[in-house]
């Protein structure tokens, strides 16, 4: 059997490790984080909320609207973040249609660790791309996702996708 290298795999586990997560929230800090900097995986600001790429993504092109308040409560959204937030989601949609042509998409959001929430202090919605076929043998017997773009490459490209819609 041939190996498959992921590096990205061992960060994601010793994101677990309480000891190895970084202080504070990582939405927190992203949120201070210039979109125009190729080192951060920001797409857009609004007033309300932004959007960035998943440093550890479903699928390609796996993109989070996060309000800019640290809230882990849905229903304390005002009702400008809610609007902004499902306005973002909408645009997300369009942007990743326009780039990727998916098949379909998952959106959503998870409340609470039990539900699945990996960062369950910072609400955030998931917009997730899908195809066809996406789902294989890799992750249920292999323990690994094959995501096919660079994250920075992902997000040069959304950028200017983003820039097109006058955001």
């Amino acid at each position: 059997m041939e190996k498959l290298w992921s590096p990205w795999r061992s960060q994601y586990i010793d994101s677990f490790n309480e000891q190895m997560r970084p202080s504070g929230c990582v939405f927190c800090d992203s949120a201070k984080q210039d979109v125009e900097d190729d080192s951060t995986l920001l797409i857009n600001k609004g007033k309300y909320t932004f959007t960035l790429l998943n440093l550890y993504p479903y699928n390609n092109g796996h993109l989070m609207v996060v309000p800019f308040r640290h809230l882990s409560d849905f229903v304390k959204l005002s009702s400008e973040e809610n609007l902004e937030m499902m306005e973002r989601v909408q645009v997300a949609l369009k942007a990743l249609t326009k780039a990727y042509h998916p098949a379909g998409f998952n959106v959503g959001l998870n409340l609470g660790k039990v539900s699945g929430a990996g960062i369950e202090e910072h609400i955030h919605f998931h917009v997730v791309p899908r195809w066809d076929g996406d789902t294989n043998f890799m992750p249920v017997l292999g323990d690994v996702k094959v995501i096919s773009q660079d994250l920075l490459e992902t997000k040069k490209k959304l950028l200017d996708i983003y820039q097109s819609l006058g955001l």
